[in-house]
């Protein structure tokens, strides 16, 4: 549902006379609370101006239109998750870099609730296929580096680095999901479980795996 509380206190400001910024940042609170909500293709400028009590005009002066207000959500919401997660995946000792950005990006989702569904709704066909799997890309090509340097040091070969970061980055991501919707652990909890699966699974890895059973398809 809707953040109805959240949309109530926009609807407030927007009958105070506010300054141009002021007025940008309350259209770019209520869109994101909307299209989080429905979806981009779902909401309407229209609808946009009447929840935060300003003609149609107001929004196409401040973003042209409805694609560029939803792209500037979209850029924001993208650097705070990225800037978050790659800031955490730095230095220290390789078990505490992850929990430390497994645990940004949940902390992320919990404190940016509509700001993530935006990121991972359906984009519009102009966004391509969307921001969300463009910032999980990013996270990877990070990811891969550290992994990269680790892998030199125990002696595993690089190459496998892309392999592993995806498998990494995607657990957490559509664990990031189902948390979100679903709420039933604590933060703590899901961070934990998550950790613990992905660095279990880190710690014995071979230089080559094999198969152990061949099955002709």
């Amino acid at each position: 549902r809707i953040a109805k509380a959240a949309l109530e206190v926009e609807r407030e400001a927007g009958r105070v006379r506010m300054s141009g910024n002021e007025r940008r940042e309350q259209l770019i609170n209520v869109a994101r609370h909307l299209f989080a909500e429905k979806g981009y293709e779902a909401v309407s400028v229209e609808e946009i101006a009447q929840f935060a009590l300003v003609s149609k005009p107001v929004i196409y002066e401040h973003f042209g239109s409805k694609e560029g207000l939803y792209a500037v959500i979209l850029d924001r919401e993208t650097r705070e998750l990225l800037r978050t997660v790659i800031s955490n995946m730095e230095s220290g000792h390789p078990r505490e870099m992850l929990e430390q950005a497994v645990y940004a990006f949940f902390t992320y989702i919990d404190e940016h609730p509509d700001g993530y569904r935006v990121l991972i709704k359906d984009a519009p066909a102009a966004q391509g296929a969307g921001a969300y799997s463009g910032l999980v890309n990013d996270i990877v090509d990070k990811c891969e580096s550290v992994l990269g340097n680790a892998f030199d040091k125990y002696g595993l070969p690089r190459k496998s680095a892309g392999i592993y970061a995806r498998t990494l980055v995607g657990s957490v991501a559509l664990s990031g999901q189902w948390w979100q919707e679903e709420r039933h652990v604590s933060k703590d909890e899901i961070v934990a479980q998550v950790v613990n699966f992905v660095w279990n699974g880190l710690t014995d890895l071979q230089a080559k795996p094999t198969l152990k059973t061949q099955k002709t398809i």
